[in-house]
């Protein structure tokens, strides 16, 4: 009788160990390489296609590769997955550049941009069939109206404070992009520190703005985490119960909303990018 139980409570203790198992997800974020200059901050474009950066890129997707993702979420549109499964194919056959010139004819240097140099390097060595797209656009981002309303509201020190975090931001990541390599820059940027600085700004600044009766920071605000949770909900919805390790490769200030959601998540765990260049 005693080894019954005990077999029993063995079962049950395997069974509640599998459900709690949670999945992994190598958080992978960037800046955008092809520096399209539409973020508040302009920052000097960093050159990614030098020997030394492109021999950084070749080390980062073998260790993506030996790391063993089951799927690759990328910052592209999902309404869009179609086109990129048709840049991906045509990637797959050698054809990428041709193709992109002659389907995307004004978008420069498309080989200099994240999605061919990360994530569909890394889906080929792979061996994926399809790369994810888990960008949603259908938010809004007033900043424009916020600094105007600030103006109105007579927030003079409010004004000030951001311009000067923006200002410093150029700055720091200016001096590292001429000083840093290429994964000194991405491993900085996956910081807690660095990811703590990039939300605090919402909360602490932007999150205020306008008269008492003016709410056009806290929108601003609950439009960016509105985005941010619907990816999250791409992600949550696309991975399937079979996957049991998937990368997400996005903008910085993505990737640190992700950490905070799946750190309230219990069936996922955060991987960090440091932790498989070791």
């Amino acid at each position: 009788m005693k080894k019954i139980i005990l077999c029993l409570l063995s079962i049950i203790t395997l069974n509640l160990h599998g459900q709690n198992t949670k999945k992994e997800v190598l958080l992978v974020g960037t800046f955008h390489f092809g520096n399209p200059g539409l973020d508040v901050a302009q920052v000097n474009t960093f050159d990614v296609m030098t020997p030394k950066s492109q021999k950084e890129l070749e080390n980062i997707n073998n260790k993506i590769k030996q790391y063993n993702p089951d799927k690759i979420f990328v910052e592209w549109e999902y309404t869009r997955q179609p086109e990129l499964d048709s840049i991906y194919n045509a990637f797959l056959r050698n054809d990428y550049l041709g193709f992109m010139k002659k389907k995307y004819p004004s978008r420069k240097s498309p080989e200099a941009d994240e999605l061919y140099q990360l994530a569909l390097k890394a889906a080929k060595k792979c061996n994926h069939k399809r790369v994810y797209g888990i960008d949603y656009r259908d938010s809004s981002f007033p900043y424009d109206s916020m600094m105007t309303m600030i103006d109105k509201a007579n927030q003079v020190s409010l004004r000030k404070a951001i311009e000067a975090d923006i200002k410093n931001y150029e700055k720091t990541e200016n001096i590292d992009r001429a000083k840093l390599s290429l994964t000194e820059l991405l491993v900085k940027g996956n910081e807690t520190e660095v990811r703590r600085l990039d939300l605090g700004t919402y909360i602490s600044m932007f999150n205020q703005a306008g008269v008492k009766d003016n709410f056009v920071g806290a929108y601003l605000v609950s439009e960016w985490y509105k985005r941010n949770l619907y990816m999250y909900a791409l992600l949550q919805k696309i991975t399937e119960s079979k996957d049991k390790k998937v990368v997400v490769l996005l903008g910085g200030s993505h990737i640190a909303m992700f950490k905070e959601f799946i750190e309230l998540d219990s069936n996922f765990k955060a991987v960090e990018l440091k932790e498989i260049l070791k």
